[in-house]
């Protein structure tokens, strides 16, 4: 297994099944940090540096509230328009990622263009962890999700999975890559118009990712293990934001998950993930079923970046 040290996080691509393994090991170990609420001195000498250039709620603030809790300082910014790097100047990447790795000791960057933290490892001397990059990827939420899964089920090995929504979506491109490292079962229940492209599918297919299309829940609800949702009403990622208009669509009831569909069709021990933020794809009434693991995972994440910020800054090998 490669180490982890000095090593940028930027797709799940190339991670095999020993360095999940790996990461969900030092999380479990650094778990008393988040568990008791209190803040540890292992990343005290070291700096996490921000740069989103899209709104995130829970991604930027769990990999903040991660450094804190090993005692690690942060600076950076959330939004990019109060900085050189998005105002009149519009700054490329190169020119800003080469001020940022004097800041501190690692980035993390959300970005609007597919591949900007790529670019951005390019010209870092330091390394760059990928918290979403357009319609790219989305590492660190998927080895959340996955995470999260292992923990409630004991394995990822021998589960069926439901993707449901957009697979167009950074998360959908992660977790199929995930999945394939695993043997798992998949059912893609998506619009046409928001498929996985054609070279992304024949790619995902032949490294192993086990999976059939589907046009409807209801048909495949009562096998699924895990129930991996995303809206099918959302915005365009390639912006670095949009605002909801009035009318912003309902979701069709063959991309909903409902407490009654739950209950009258789904395993006992099913789960229900969404990254969040949702629209009317996953109705209220889920939150408080047994179903649902998506609040679990606001936990979870902090784990996982405490994890990969300890093992790509040094601090566990």
């Amino acid at each position: 297994m490669r180490s982890f040290i000095g090593r940028d996080i930027l797709s799940l691509k190339d991670f095999d099944r020993h360095e999940y393994a790996r990461v969900y090991e030092v999380a479990d170990m650094l778990e008393p940090y988040a568990r008791d609420r209190k803040n540890g001195d292992l990343l005290k000498h070291k700096t996490l540096v921000t740069a989103f250039y899209q709104p995130s709620t829970r991604t930027r603030l769990a990999t903040e509230a991660a450094m804190h809790r090993l005692g690690g300082h942060v600076t950076g910014f959330s939004d990019a328009k109060m900085t050189r790097a998005g105002d009149f100047y519009q700054e490329g990447i190169q020119d800003t990622v080469k001020m940022l790795e004097y800041y501190g000791d690692v980035i993390a960057m959300r970005h609007f263009q597919q591949g900007a933290p790529h670019e951005a490892a390019k010209h870092a001397s330091v390394p760059v962890i990928n918290c979403g990059d357009g319609w790219g990827e989305h590492p660190t939420q998927v080895l959340t999700d996955t995470f999260t899964i292992n923990r409630l089920k004991g394995r990822l090995d021998g589960l069926t999975w439901i993707l449901i929504g957009d697979m167009r979506m950074r998360t959908m491109h992660s977790i199929s890559y995930a999945l394939s490292k695993f043997d798992t079962k998949a059912y893609v229940i998506s619009p046409d118009e928001m498929y996985f492209l054609p070279e992304f599918e024949s790619e995902v297919r032949s490294m192993g990712f086990n999976f059939e299309r589907k046009e409807h829940i209801e048909q495949v609800i009562s096998e699924a293990d895990v129930i991996y949702m995303e809206p099918v009403v959302q915005p365009d990622y390639t912006k670095s934001r949009q605002e909801a208009t009035d009318d912003k669509g309902l979701t069709p009831a063959n991309y909903q998950v409902t407490k009654d569909l739950l209950f009258s069709k789904a395993k006992g021990d099913a789960i229900v993930l969404h990254s969040l933020p949702r629209q009317d794809e996953l109705t209220t009434d889920v939150d408080d079923t047994r179903f649902q693991r998506y609040w679990v995972e606001a936990y979870n994440g902090v784990l996982i970046r405490m994890s990969l910020l300890a093992l790509i800054l040094g601090a566990v090998e």
